[in-house]
């Protein structure tokens, strides 16, 4: 009795590279489509324009918080009325004036509304709350 016939080695012997070469042309049709064509194949005598100065990147102002409730606008110190005076005065004079509140992590949640709702108050639509992340860049659970 045999095992195995003649036809059924002849069978493993043939590889069937029909499968292999649509995947070739798949690949070959991608990189022909994704491959972005050179534009400046022919040389043209373009217009010039007159150059134009970037517009300055509006300015951040900055109001730190300390943990014993000492205020500072830009390095400056001050207190919540002065505080008042000055983001008035700079939404005068820009617009768009944007605030970042820096507190410290100490420093009382009242003291860091107090800022928020003066600046509300003065106007001012673009805050934002400064923060550091993690050293080890997980969130911290508590």
């Amino acid at each position: 009795m045999k095992k195995c016939s003649k036809s059924c080695h002849e069978a493993l012997a043939q590889l069937n590279i029909t499968p292999l070469l649509d995947l070739a042309f798949v690949l070959l049709v991608i990189f022909i489509i994704t491959t972005t064509p050179v534009v400046n194949d022919l040389a043209v005598d373009l217009p010039t324009a007159a150059k134009r100065e970037k517009d300055p990147k509006p300015k951040v102002q900055y109001v730190t918080v300390e943990s014993t409730g000492r205020m500072f606008l830009n390095k400056e110190l001050v207190d919540l009325p002065s505080l008042q005076e000055k983001v008035v005065a700079l939404r005068i004079g820009d617009p768009d004036l944007s605030v970042v509140i820096r507190g410290s992590a100490k420093t009382k949640y009242q003291h860091i509304v107090n800022v928020m709702d003066m600046l509300q108050q003065a106007n001012v639509g673009k805050v934002n709350l400064a923060t550091e992340p993690f050293p080890d860049g997980s969130a911290r659970k508590e």
